[in-house]
């Protein structure tokens, strides 16, 4: 009678599926409690009618479109700019406004790393090279235009790296105060995995570089405190107020005049 032999299991078999799901499974609760973390009494984000409001960016950007065109000053010079996007979004969003820069003589590129899913080391780091080899390219340090998130990496990178920066401007960006005064940090924490308290990018968002800092902000943004956008004296340079929704930074006609002044006044 011929001999029966039991085949052994292959490598990586149901003893390591099941170790990667008790992984998986640990690390959903371990972000799920992050999304659930209460928060601090008396710190809010805008109101919910706010919110609600970032409903209407689509009419609030054919309203826009809908006045007459303001005449364009030419830039004194033409300057590098790249422009970082905001938290879940693609650089293709910011493409209305760098489309308006490029028509106004600028050289305009991306952060280069898609979609912006939070901050990571490695994500910061590979930001700072691609800024250095860029102002080395181009023979002169960068505007770094940031949206939201993007701005927080913005104005670390010109934190880490003055020389390839030559301004910060950033919009809607949660720079100052509590990080938990805006309606995203339960998202962002789930998302990325960490708290808004230990971001791997920075110890102190609110320490302004030692480049010229702008802070775009507006009182219609429904996604981040209004306060936390603007700053306070000694965190930036100057605060502008426009009157767009957050999502509207990434493309309102308006942004595009105020980002062109600063440059040619720049």
């Amino acid at each position: 009678m011929a001999m029966m032999f039991r085949q052994p299991e292959p490598a990586g078999g149901m003893g390591q599926f099941t170790a990667r799901i008790s992984t998986l499974r640990d690390e959903v609760a371990r972000r799920g409690a992050l999304a659930l973390q209460p928060r601090p009494q008396g710190v809010r984000g805008p109101k919910w009618q706010a919110l609600l409001g970032e409903l209407r960016t689509p009419v609030e950007h054919w309203q826009a479109t809908r006045q007459p065109p303001r005449a364009d000053e030419q830039p004194v010079h033409s300057c590098p700019v790249m422009l970082l996007p905001g938290f879940g979004t693609h650089p293709m969003r910011m493409r209305p406004l760098a489309r308006a820069l490029e028509a106004a003589g600028h050289r305009v590129s991306d952060w280069g790393l898609g979609f912006n899913m939070g901050a990571t080391e490695d994500r910061f780091t590979r930001l700072c090279e691609r800024v250095v080899a860029m102002a080395r390219k181009e023979g002169e340090p960068l505007v770094l235009v940031g949206w939201s998130l993007g701005g927080l990496f913005a104005r670390e990178v010109a934190k880490a790296h003055p020389e390839a920066v030559r301004m910060v401007v950033t919009m809607g960006t949660p720079f100052s105060g509590d990080r938990r005064a805006n309606n995203a940090w339960r998202a962002y924490q789930l998302i990325a995995g960490h708290s808004v308290d230990a971001p791997p990018i920075g110890t102190d968002l609110a320490q302004k570089p030692p480049v010229p800092t702008v802070a775009l902000w507006s009182p219609r943004d429904g996604i981040v405190s209004a306060r936390s956008a603007c700053g306070r004296k000694g965190e930036r340079d100057l605060a502008v107020a426009l009157r767009c929704t957050h999502l509207g930074f990434a493309a309102h006609p308006d942004v595009a005049d105020v980002l062109k002044r600063l440059l040619v006044s720049d």
